[in-house]
């Protein structure tokens, strides 16, 4: 009886312990989604929409959660921000917020090299 306690508060203790860290890339693969309006890595062209590279974190996670819980107007954002978890929006806006900011790069085949 003893051994089945043990093994049992064992499996109980590793539900308790986060889940291992993600690769690297995972935070930028769900930020991937936001690059076909706001441009790659969020650095939008001409401003429309908003660029969020370098942007605050805790601006950019609150705007989300907004968008997804119906307290901010949009026509897209609501819909798109509701597939999230708040772990995942908490990635996407840390994301953002490492990006520096600045112009657009053309795609490597614009720039004449492959």
């Amino acid at each position: 009886m003893r051994s089945i306690l043990v093994g049992a508060g064992c499996a109980l203790g590793l539900l308790a312990v986060p889940a291992w860290p993600q690769d690297a890339n995972h935070a930028r693969s769900l930020a991937a989604t936001c690059f076909t309006c706001h441009g790659s890595d969020g650095r939008s062209v001409g401003g429309i929409p908003p660029a969020l590279a370098g942007r605050d974190r805790a601006e950019l996670l609150q705007t989300m959660k907004d968008f997804r819980d119906g307290k901010r107007p949009a026509t897209i954002m609501h819909q798109h921000a509701k597939g999230y978890t708040d772990a995942q929006l908490e990635a996407i806006a840390g994301y953002f917020a490492s990006v520096k900011p600045g112009p657009v790069q053309p795609a490597p085949a614009a720039r004449g090299g492959y």
